[in-house]
Order: C-alpha cells, then sequence, then structure tokens
C-alpha cells in the first residue's frame, strides 16, 4: 500500500509511473497544468514532450507501446485537445497499442453553463477505446488512472481514455494505492482448440504460417519462431511481426506471398485480423479454396466474416509452444518452391534497387537505404504511394523495429512515431519515410524533434500528388482532379527553418554521395530531411494515365456492364479496387500502361467469377465477354 498525497496530478501520475511509464506525451492545456507539475516536481521526475498537435501527442503514446511493449501516456486539454486526438486514439484501438490517454475537463461546478471548451468527451471516444469515462473526485484518480492502465494492457490491448474534471485533477486529496497487482494475462488456448489446429497442419501439403503484430505485442515472438522452425512452416510476415524471422531465413517467405497466399491449402493467422490486407480471409485457388485457421489473444478477435477449419484464443506463447510440442514437422516441397520464389523474386528487384531513372524511383531509394541500416534500426513509413514500396523491400532483421499506421491508414502518424522512437530506442537509427502529402499533416514536428534533442533521420517522396488517388482516378475517368501538390515543394527548408537540416536529392549519377550522406545522418545529432524532388505533377513510372485512351473506353463499357448486372451499391468497389491494382501493377512492373491495363482487366474478369461462384451473377450468356476481357488482358500484357 502506497500513500499518496497532493492534487489530482500527483495522484494520477503515481499511478502511471507503476506501469512502467518514463515519458508523458503532451500539448500545453491550462486543464492539466497539474499533471506537468506532478512530473516536473515528483519524485521520479516523467519526461514531458510537447508536440505541435495533440494528435502527435496520442501518436507518440502510442509508438511507445508498440516499440517498448509497455503503456504509452499521453495529456490533453478540454474540448478542441481532446477531439483532436480522435483520429490518433482509432489508430491506436485499430493497432491494439496499450495507450491511456488524459484529459482536462470543464468544471463540475459550472457543467452545463458554455464553460470554455466544455463537452462530454466519453461519448466521442467510446466506439474506439476500450473504456473511456470521467472521475469527479480528486481522492479517486489515482485508482482511476491505475484502472485505465490495466485495462490498456489486459488482452486484447487498446486505448483507454480517462479525463478528469477540474475539481478532480486541481483538488487535493490523500489516498492509499493498493499494491499492484499483475496485469490479467492471456488464458491458455483450449487443448482441444490447439490438437485441432495441428491436425490440420500435419494434414496441409502447402501450408502457410502469417504472423501478425500481436504476436510481437504479446511477446511471443520466440515461440513464434520455434514453432515455425519445428514445424517447417513457411512464414509471412505482417507489421511487427516482421523480422521475427529474420531477413534471410529459408522459412521467411514474405517476399513471395502472393504465391503463397494464392496457392496454399491451409494458413494459419495468428496475431492478426482478417481485414482487407489479408483478403478478408480469402486464401488459396479458386476451385479449392484453403482451409483458415485464424489464432487471436482474446475471444472478441476470431473471424465472424469467413469460414474457418479451427481457431483458438488465448496467450500466443502458450498457444505456439503447445502447437510445436504436438510435432507434425515435414520437409515440404512446397516451402523449397516458395524459397524458389522469394530468391526469383530479389533477383528481379536488383534493377530497380540501383535505377538511376528521372524521375527518381522509390525503390532506388530503399536499394541507398539498405545499404547503411544496421540491424536495430526502426523503420517509419507515414505516406502511400512512395511508402507503398517499402513494405517490399525493407526486411527487418528484428521483430518490433517496423512501425506503419497500420489498418486504419491514418496519414500524419510519422512525427509521433519517430519522437517515440528515438526516446525509446536512443542508441538506434531512426529513419522516417514520409510521403510528400502525409507531410502536411506533422512535419512541423519537426520542431518537436530540435526543441527536445531527437535526432531523426526523414526521407520525402516528393512526387507533388496524391498518388494513391491520382492514378486510380485517371484509370476510372481518364483525367484527374485535385491530386496534385505544389510542384517542387521545398520541405527540407521547412525543416531547415524549424531547426534541422535538409537537402534535396536527384540521384541519378549521385549514388555514392546519397550514400554517404544517408550513413553520416544517421549517425548523427539533428532531425534531418532530404527530400527527393521529382518532375511537377509526374510519377516515378506513372507521368501518364494508367490505361491508354482505347483500354480506357473499353474498360469503362465493362463497368457499365458490371453496374446493370451488380447494382450502383457494388460497382464502386469492384472499380476501386480495380484502379488499385492497375495502379500497384504499373508501380511494381516496368511501368507500361499497357501492362497496367491488362492487370485491370484481368481483375475485372476475376471479379466476374467470383460473383458468379458466391450466386450474384449468372455467366452463361455472357461467357464471350469475359473471354474477349482475358484476350484483351493477354494482348496488352505481351505489349
Amino acid at each position: 500500500m502506497v500513500r499518496v498525497s497532493g492534487h489530482g496530478g500527483v495522484q494520477a501520475l503515481a499511478a502511471a509511473r507503476r506501469y512502467g511509464v518514463s515519458a508523458l506525451f503532451t500539448l500545453s492545456g491550462g486543464h492539466i497544468f497539474p499533471l506537468y507539475d506532478a512530473a516536473a516536481k515528483g519524485g521520479q521526475p516523467l519526461r514531458l514532450v510537447d508536440v505541435r498537435h495533440e494528435q502527435t501527442a496520442v501518436f507518440a503514446a502510442e509508438a511507445t507501446a508498440r516499440l517498448t511493449r509497455t503503456p504509452g501516456l499521453a495529456a490533453v486539454t478540454a474540448g478542441p485537445g481532446v477531439t483532436n486526438t480522435v483520429s490518433a486514439v482509432t489508430t491506436a484501438w485499430q493497432n491494439g497499442a496499450p495507450v491511456v490517454v488524459l484529459a482536462g475537463r470543464a468544471p463540475d461546478y459550472r457543467w452545463g453553463q458554455g464553460s470554455l471548451q466544455e463537452i462530454d468527451h466519453p461519448p466521442l471516444l467510446a466506439p474506439v477505446t476500450k473504456r473511456a469515462w470521467t472521475e469527479h473526485d480528486a481522492a479517486k484518480v489515482a485508482g482511476s488512472v491505475d484502472e485505465a492502465f490495466r485495462i490498456a494492457l489486459s488482452p486484447h490491448r487498446g486505448p483507454v481514455f480517462l479525463d478528469l474534471s477540474l475539481e478532480a485533477i486541481y483538488g487535493q486529496a490523500e489516498t492509499e494505492l493498493p499494491d499492484p497487482e499483475p496485469v490479467p494475462a492471456g488464458l491458455a488456448p483450449d487443448p482441444g482448440d490447439v490438437g485441432r489446429i495441428a491436425d490440420l497442419v500435419r494434414a496441409a501439403r502447402r501450408p502457410v504460417l502469417i504472423l501478425g503484430s500481436d504476436v510481437w505485442l504479446g511477446g511471443a515472438e520466440d515461440a513464434a519462431r520455434r514453432a515455425a522452425e519445428g514445424l517447417r512452416l513457411p512464414v509471412v510476415a505482417n507489421g511487427q511481426a516482421r523480422g521475427i524471422l529474420p531477413r534471410g531465413h529459408d522459412l521467411l517467405v514474405t517476399r513471395a506471398r502472393s504465391v503463397a497466399l494464392r496457392e496454399a491449402d491451409l494458413v494459419v493467422v495468428a496475431g492478426a485480423p482478417l481485414d482487407f490486407r489479408l483478403g478478408y480471409g480469402s486464401f488459396g485457388p479458386q476451385e479449392a479454396p484453403a482451409q483458415v485457421v485464424h489464432v487471436t489473444d482474446a475471444p472478441g478477435g476470431i473471424a465472424r466474416h469467413v469460414p474457418l477449419a479451427a481457431s483458438a484464443t488465448g496467450d500466443l506463447t502458450a498457444f505456439f509452444d503447445a502447437l510445436a510440442g504436438m510435432g507434425g514437422a515435414r520437409d515440404h516441397d512446397w516451402g523449397g518452391r516458395l524459397t524458389a520464389a522469394v530468391h526469383a523474386a530479389q533477383a528481379a528487384d536488383g534493377p530497380l534497387l540501383a535505377s538511376d531513372a528521372e524521375p527518381v524511383h522509390p525503390a532506388r531509394v530503399y536499394g541507398e537505404l539498405l545499404r547503411v541500416l544496421d540491424d536495430d534500426a526502426v523503420v517509419i513509413g507515414d505516406g502511400g504511394d512512395f511508402v507503398s514500396f517499402a513494405g517490399k523491400y525493407v526486411e527487418p532483421a528484428r521483430p518490433g523495429g517496423w512501425l506503419d499506421p497500420g489498418p486504419f491508414g491514418c496519414l500524419g502518424t510519422g512525427l509521433g512515431y519517430a519522437i517515440a522512437a528515438r526516446l525509446a530506442r536512443p542508441s538506434a537509427q531512426v529513419v522516417l519515410l514520409l510521403g510528400d502529402g502525409a507531410a502536411g499533416f506533422s512535419l512541423m514536428d519537426a520542431d518537436t524533434l530540435v526543441r527536445h534533442r531527437l535526432p531523426v533521420v526523414i526521407v520525402c517522396g516528393n512526387n507533388g500528388a496524391w498518388g494513391l488517388e491520382k492514378h486510380p482516378m485517371r484509370a476510372l475517368y481518364g483525367y484527374d482532379v485535385l491530386a496534385d501538390l505544389q510542384p517542387g515543394c521545398r520541405y527540407d527548408e521547412v525543416v531547415r527553418a524549424l531547426g534541422g537540416a535538409g537537402d534535396i536529392a536527384l540521384l541519378g549519377s549521385s549514388q555514392a554521395a546519397f550514400t554517404a550522406g544517408l550513413a553520416s545522418f544517421l549517425a548523427g545529432h539533428v532531425a534531418w530531411i532530404i527530400a527527393l524532388r521529382q518532375r511537377p505533377g509526374g510519377g516515378y513510372l506513372r507521368a501518364r494515365p494508367v490505361m491508354a485512351a482505347p483500354h480506357l473506353a473499353a474498360f469503362g463499357a465493362l463497368n457499365a456492364y458490371l453496374w446493370k448486372r451488380t447494382g450502383q451499391d457494388r460497382i464502386p468497389v469492384l472499380a476501386y479496387s480495380t484502379a488499385l491494382l492497375a495502379m500497384s501493377l504499373a508501380a511494381l512492373d516496368s511501368g507500361s500502361p499497357g501492362t497496367a491495363a491488362g492487370g485491370a482487366l484481368f481483375l475485372v474478369s476475376d471479379t466476374l467469377l467470383a460473383l458468379e461462384k458466391f450466386g450474384d451473377l449468372h455467366l452463361p450468356a455472357h461467357e464471350g465477354l469475359v473471354m474477349a476481357t482475358y484476350a484483351s488482358a493477354q494482348a496488352l500484357l505481351a505489349r
């Protein structure tokens, strides 16, 4: 039992310190001054990191939780201070990050009379937190904050919101804080569930194990590696599970992901939701879909939208150890095929990684970056078009060193993540890969890096466009609007004006200088940005529309057919998916518009077949249309 005496700020931080919190991310506001007083004058001072936007504070708390596997803490003032955090809290919610957000609140004695920044916060945050509530009593602040941390850390982890009325946070109290109890751990998975999964693994001819971020966050990375190696399971790693099997491991087949998931007969997904990133849980050949197993740390995470061959919930370390203990290892020819596919993909990467094309291709950036990254580097992606290449080419050597926004896809995470990464990993390289669109959300927080002496390297892909919108819109309509940014904007000068360092890189003939510059600044002591300048309005390989005009017309006719046959509610999804695939092919292949168009047409015809499979469309009378579509695609691909 610990006796705590003082205002609500003292009470709150006394509870927070017991959970290993060492930093408080915030933006100054009068409603929460007592927290600052307690942090600055307490017997165990917390580092105060003030940022330029409240969402950055929560992003930094989230990244702290994801990197250190201890809870992150952010504090914001009332009203707009809270509403500014909603996107960041939602990101933490979808990433399963244990974050506590403390907030000020207008005084109780004036409630309903129109106090400054008066709004009832918990109803706004309740849908995207494990719990959101208000504490009104100074004597109960310590207990409420303690409860917030326990909830955030209990499986399935996630953010918790607690606001403190003015009376509670400024009021004086003397309370007793009970001795800390262990945070509830995940229960051991049901042995019968594990046994059924082991049977499926033994029977499978083409199994794949997908590892998600919860494997890392739950501390199960060693057990997962033991199970994969013991059972000889090919592994695809997502999110912070990247690096559980280090790059070059013979079972790591992330680089052959499309082949693995397209041909598998059993896919075991552990620690990741079956969302859009994993095809909503649809794997294997169309004529013989793969059996799917879903393993999560809590029952609420098990997918309900897809038939499962088996599932298990509970502590992920216990699950992997139990699965490995049941044996069943085989030397699959399948594994050798996937390894060969990985090697082929890596060999094909070589020309792009060393490309001297103008405008600069993102792959070239990653080729240079890979030369100088240490094994313990933290690599952060915040962007769309530019950053999409990072997931393909940057394979971490250790788990927990990769940060991206996750399934919510919120731009603006990067500076908050970078702030947290430098504090959490003080001796590691920290690199932020930043799209020029994403820079608009948070680049002002380069000032935070400078003021708090947090050296980070920022590589900004400056193509002057919202690339993930520009090219799909061109694919759909033949033109684009509202997708261009300022040509050649000097993001490097923005960072210099804020006290950091900056340069422009065109690469081309300057490979040695660029590599040397990266290595120098990765070891440096300032916030440094390198802006990769390109032609105004251009793309890496996408200066032209994704589809040539004749094929765009044919594509429009096919979409009109789909609209008529499947209804207006379906076509936007089909068309947008098609455009995204076309854009991806344009990036990953040779840049030929014909290649991209062919890929788009393939997807449309596959969609038609899928709709028929699920009873939404009958194709016998339209076989000619499908065959003509395939023929057009093949002709384009042959160009």
